[in-house]
């Protein structure tokens, strides 16, 4: 008996270790847990932090876009986040629309991310690490004729960026940058890309309906939506061409080729309105929900990431 408990106080001071370890693991854990949200900021505090970065120098990484024209860019998208275009006759869409998340939700940290990535010419931005290739770096600030998209010179570099990082089954054949691929594949983007971007970047919670190909079995499309956007951003998946067809009836078979962000819905008169973002502002349309099932491919919610919430 006195042997036993010679053993017991031995392995006390050992025992006694290993639940201390045990401890710190499982608090690790839990911070962990409470760490896993959804960063958010205001845009007081964007404008605060890139006022203090007036003396800008001109950046060895991309050595065509100006420092001036660069910090007033990023200070319009904060002021005006709806501003942000994606440019005229681009595959910059896709990109232009999530835009729309970080500009709303956490400012600072798109800010910071993106004078980081100047400055530096690589930074982590959520869960990716970005260290743009030499031909993207060359190119940002040198696009033309693409309209509204030619004076903004930090939007080329963040739509570009992205479209280097990110890749999709579209973008198979068109992996490398070459001068006038914004206008091709490999600036495309396909459904599972979009919201793998939004997950990847801004750590939102994200489920979505629908694909490149098939559309989404939604009943009560007004009930549906005005759901989504009650509890989070809603980006819609849709085919152009036939969205802005003035003749709803003559509807020709389409793929999906663009994103918009849904800023409202509302029934009106048996039809659905709709508001959103879309070519660097507001658009509202009444349409028929039999017209609007055939345009749409996709319906992506993203909601923030709380504390509460795990």
């Amino acid at each position: 008996m006195n042997r036993q408990l010679k053993n017991i106080s031995r392995k006390r001071p050992l025992f006694l270790a290993f639940l201390l370890v045990c401890g710190i693991i499982t608090a690790s854990a839990e911070d962990g847990s409470r760490l896993d949200t959804t960063p958010l900021s205001t845009r007081k505090q964007a404008i605060s932090f890139l006022e203090k970065q007036a003396d800008l120098r001109p950046s060895n990484f991309w050595p065509n876009v100006n420092p001036v024209i660069f910090i007033q860019n990023l200070r319009n998208n904060l002021e005006d986040p709806l501003s942000i275009h994606e440019g005229k006759s681009t595959n910059f869409c896709a990109y232009a629309a999530l835009s729309y998340i970080p500009l709303h939700d956490d400012p600072l940290g798109f800010i910071k991310f993106m004078l980081k990535i100047y400055k530096e010419g690589k930074a982590i931005y959520g869960k990716e690490y970005f260290e743009p290739s030499k031909e993207v770096k060359l190119a940002a600030g040198t696009l033309t004729f693409k309209g509204e998209l030619d004076i903004r010179p930090a939007d080329q570099l963040w739509f570009m960026l992205l479209a280097d990082h990110f890749k999709g089954y579209l973008n198979f054949f068109d992996k490398q940058y070459n001068p006038g691929d914004e206008n091709r594949l490999w600036a495309a983007v396909n459904f599972a890309k979009y919201n793998r971007m939004v997950r990847k970047l801004f750590n939102y919670e994200v489920t979505a309906v629908g694909s490149d190909l098939f559309k989404p079995g939604i009943r009560d499309m007004y009930e549906y939506l005005a759901d989504k956007l009650a509890t989070g951003i809603v980006t819609l998946f849709v085919n152009n061409v036939n969205l802005y067809k003035r003749n709803q009836t003559r509807l020709k078979f389409g793929v999906p080729t663009h994103f918009v962000i849904l800023l409202a819905v509302e029934e009106v008169d048996n039809k659905i309105a709709i508001t959103y973002w879309d070519y660097g502002g507001r658009t509202r349309m009444l349409i028929t929900e039999r017209f609007f099932k055939k345009i749409l491919f996709g319906v992506s919610h993203a909601t923030k990431k709380t504390a509460d919430a795990r």
